[in-house]
């Protein structure tokens, strides 16, 4: 019997819905209407297609959408002073600057001039400490989705075993803070952990975010185990044949072995499909709680941490 698949799709598509219904209410009872504000400076592809993606959705949900988009030369006193303009407009209650930035730019310094309370990508320094310290913050999207799909799978988190496979800034160190603030006995593993196979194996829930395609094979999950797996990687698919020019088709896979991690554990995120579309979700899901902060009103249930 395989593993049950967790549906990032649907469950994200829920979350947009909880939300939707929040953002009416606050409308009719208090004539406030949640704001997101999405910087993005220069022209990357992947970042125009996403910067698309969550203008779109933020209009579906009934939230008002700021897109500022600036040229990739833009100065960094000019993106500065675009951000202060944000942090003291009141109807924007979530900022967000599109990463990664053009080279000439300080992505810690421009981060950390963003009001923590509208920081909706919960990466500012005072919000990364809050979440450390087990305080009310602002929660990086990517382990709130995957906190969310645990619970909904899960009910209590308390006392099971987790490993977090990668310890990167977005993902793997909040979701250890996550996965603590739940009450679960918690070992942050990486490419330099000794005998990782017997870490991993160990776990009742293993969450990859190594940025590795396919590095962690079936054979070191736990019978019965939650995967989460947070990795997109692109590889060639020579099965698939070869493109206009050439070149070899690809496809996306996870930094999990998905066909053989299925046959062991007790449920699984797919790639795609998984944890991608929990994380514009939850993206709107801290405009909305952000606004109900920044106006005294209380936060909504199930969305945050």
């Amino acid at each position: 019997m395989g593993a049950q698949i967790i549906d990032g799709k649907a469950f994200a598509a829920q979350v947009r819905g909880q939300v939707a219904g929040h953002v009416a209410t606050l409308k009719a009872e208090h004539g406030i209407t949640p704001g997101l504000a999405v910087v993005l400076v220069g022209e990357d592809p992947a970042s125009q297609v996403y910067v698309r993606s969550k203008g779109k959705m933020t209009v579906e949900v009934g939230m008002n959408s700021y897109e500022h988009k600036l040229e990739a030369d833009t100065s960094e006193a000019d993106l500065l002073a675009l951000i202060d303009q944000l942090n003291n407009d009141p109807a924007v209650h979530g900022i967000l600057v599109q990463l990664p930035l053009p080279g000439h730019l300080n992505e810690d310094l421009v981060i950390n001039s963003i009001d923590p309370a509208k920081d909706v990508d919960g990466f500012h320094i005072s919000n990364v400490g809050l979440l450390g310290t087990g305080q009310k913050s602002m929660v990086p999207c990517t382990p709130l989705g995957c906190l969310m799909m645990l619970r909904d799978h899960h009910g209590s988190l308390s006392g099971l075993d987790a490993v977090v496979v990668g310890r990167s800034n977005i993902v793997g160190k909040p979701m250890a803070q996550l996965l603590l603030g739940d009450s679960c006995t918690v070992t942050i593993a990486h490419s330099r952990t000794k005998d990782l196979p017997d870490v991993v194996r160990r776990a009742d829930i293993v969450v990859a975010a190594v940025g590795r395609p396919e590095m962690v094979p079936g054979d070191w999950i736990k019978p019965g185990a939650t995967v989460i797996d947070v990795g997109i990687n692109r590889i060639e698919a020579p099965e698939k044949g070869t493109n206009e020019d050439g070149s070899v088709k690809t496809r996306l896979v996870g930094d999990v072995h998905y066909d053989s991690a299925a046959a062991i554990a007790g449920a699984i995120t797919p790639v795609p499909g998984g944890v991608g579309p929990m994380t514009i979700a939850c993206l709107l899901a801290n405009t909305l709680t952000a606004a109900c902060r920044a106006n005294g009103l209380p936060e909504p249930e199930g969305l945050t941490a």
